[in-house]
């Protein structure tokens, strides 16, 4: 069974990026499932088309008790046969997220979920220090990094090697690399996956018919059918299943990689000149 786990920053794209990874799994003939690790529980509507029942809502109608919960009140039927699960989250300010995410762990190994599948993809927030949210590392073999070039997904990036590194006494999943997303290069992010000991993956280009399978709850084979909007995916579930090379990452001291950012990337001839006085 191949087990992923996508991480990166919240608002970049990573679950539209995880649902597309699972329906290509999907497409090649794979048993798949997704399991999105997000209060906002809009990891898996593009394979569902609408926003399925969360854990933490079916927990909440138990009263917690989650060995009264049943396989099929949590896993969903998506597209091209990919199972889906939303662990969602407590209202705003009235809970921990990363509790959830570790119940929904739990519960998943309940059914024994981590054996009845070829592919296993957990997509989870990464700009949070939660230790609820590093739970899917335990039950993945891989994990892959979405980033944009800029320094906030990179900064979440660090951060995300700094977990799989930690999770490495445990038997944490390994880094297979860095997506660079919504870029037509990888300027930074190349970089920045050379400097903890990785690759980057993929570069996926800002393409307005992905924005537009988005917002109409499709994937990106169903909004192109000649399939060049989803070769990028397909190109990258046939590599993962022949396997990539995984790396124990080798995350650079925050302080450092802010003046890596400032020193490296930014181009004397990108500096505006200092307003003259007049």
């Amino acid at each position: 069974m191949l087990k992923i786990a996508v991480y990166g920053k919240g608002g970049i794209g990573k679950s539209t990026f995880s649902s597309n990874l699972s329906a290509a799994f999907g497409r090649l003939g794979n048993k798949t499932i997704q399991v999105g690790c997000d209060p906002k529980h809009d990891s898996t509507f593009t394979l569902t088309g609408s926003l399925i029942p969360t854990v933490v809502e079916v927990l909440t109608s138990y009263k917690f008790k989650a060995e009264e919960i049943e396989r099929d009140e949590i896993i969903f039927k998506g597209k091209y046969g990919v199972d889906c699960v939303e662990a969602g989250g407590p209202p705003a300010g009235a809970g921990c997220g990363g509790y959830v995410v570790g119940e929904t762990v739990k519960l998943l190994e309940k059914f024994g979920v981590y054996k009845s599948y070829d592919v296993m993809v957990f997509d989870v927030l990464g700009d949070v220090v939660c230790g609820g949210f590093s739970a899917p590392l335990q039950h993945s073999e891989q994990v892959i990094i979405v980033a944009t070039n800029d320094f906030d997904s990179i900064f979440a990036a660090n951060r995300i090697a700094t977990a799989i590194t930690i999770k490495q006494k445990t038997g944490g999943g390994t880094l297979a690399g860095i997506v660079a997303n919504r870029a037509s290069n990888a300027e930074l992010v190349g970089p920045f996956a050379e400097r903890i000991g990785s690759t980057c993956l993929l570069c996926i280009p800002e393409n307005d018919g992905v924005r537009k399978s988005r917002l109409t709850a499709q994937t990106v084979f169903e909004m192109d059918a000649t399939g060049a909007l989803g070769a990028p995916w397909m190109d990258l579930a046939k590599r993962m299943l022949a396997g990539v090379p995984l790396t124990v990452p080798t995350p650079i001291p925050e302080r450092e990689l802010f003046s890596q950012l400032g020193a490296d990337y930014v181009r004397p001839a990108d500096i505006p000149a200092p307003a003259m006085a007049v």
